[in-house]
């Protein structure tokens, strides 16, 4: 099989997940977390399990292998989220140390379901380094982009440097602004969502213009998301193969635009698990191999 990982658009043949079940736990134990989160609501148990159900029917329609992550002691409503404590490559996961404090548990939890599995781990970030999945796409098999956050700071980028240069991959690097300061979740795939090979889904009055105009340089095409659809998660968005796309409903400007664009779109309600906590799809699943 011609299988990568470093790819955000390639057909997906295995990913890992967190249930809402698994994560959120109960009305009751949401009830003592989600305002320290920074979440912007309580998310309703019943409503996120149902929502949740629909999601993961929609991954296994359209991948081979899907990997659940357990309930972990150590680990919070925010695993749900689960591509932010690794990053998947060619040579095994790189775990990642977390910006946000409250998720520090999350990614030795992963380590653990990836040993099982028999994933292989290439490296770890380490303190004082920060890095978390949120915050890096594959711009093409051999470039990365990572943003320069709250999350993932200089001491991060330049372990994860370290740990892919003996594979080939360039980094670059993208400073993103302040904007609602480091309580909010704002990650490089905030503002960019790749969808296929040189179309992405971006945010540009968030990204810096020297990024942008890469992307341009690269032959992207750039489908716009309007400042109406930025805070219901339009950006966000899951190739789960290319031009075959998953996003949060809610968002019919940039639904339209990617159709236009070619694409196939699935959306989902996702006002529990999603929007309340500010992790679309792309948040949502850690995706290991997909094909070329």
């Amino acid at each position: 099989m011609n299988l990568t990982c470093h790819s955000e658009f390639g057909r997906i043949h295995s990913l890992f997940i967190k249930g809402a079940a698994e994560a959120f736990i109960s009305d009751e134990q949401m009830e003592t977390a989600w305002q320290s989160l920074n979440y912007l609501a309580k998310p309703v148990f019943s409503r996120a399990l149902d929502e949740y159900d629909f999601f993961e029917s929609t991954l296994k329609e359209q991948s081979e292998i899907l990997f659940h992550l357990p309930f972990h002691h150590d680990t919070g409503m925010d695993s749900i989220y689960c591509r932010d404590a690794s990053i998947a490559t060619n040579r095994g996961m790189i775990i990642c140390h977390m910006g946000k404090a409250a998720r520090r548990g999350e990614p030795a939890a992963e380590e653990e379901a990836f040993l099982a599995q028999g994933i292989p781990i290439l490296g770890r970030i380490d303190p004082p380094g920060t890095v978390e999945g949120g915050d890096v796409a594959w711009l093409d098999e051999n470039t990365l982009a990572v943003g320069h956050t709250y999350r993932t700071n200089a001491a991060g980028i330049a372990q994860l440097g370290s740990l892919l240069e003996p594979l080939g991959v360039h980094l670059v690097t993208v400073a993103l602004p302040h904007y609602r300061g480091p309580s909010d979740v704002f990650h490089l795939m905030s503002i960019l969502s790749p969808v296929n090979k040189n179309l992405a889904v971006v945010y540009s009055p968030l990204m810096p213009i020297s990024f942008r105009n890469l992307l341009l340089d690269r032959n992207y095409e750039l489908v716009e998301v309007p400042e109406t659809e930025f805070e219901t998660m339009g950006c966000n968005v899951l190739a789960l193969a290319p031009r075959l796309c998953m996003m949060v409903a809610g968002n019919p400007v940039t639904k339209s635009r990617l159709e236009k664009a070619g694409c196939q779109v699935i959306t989902y309600q996702g006002n529990e698990i999603s929007v309340k906590g500010g992790g679309g799809p792309t948040c949502l699943t850690r995706p290991i191999w997909r094909y070329k």
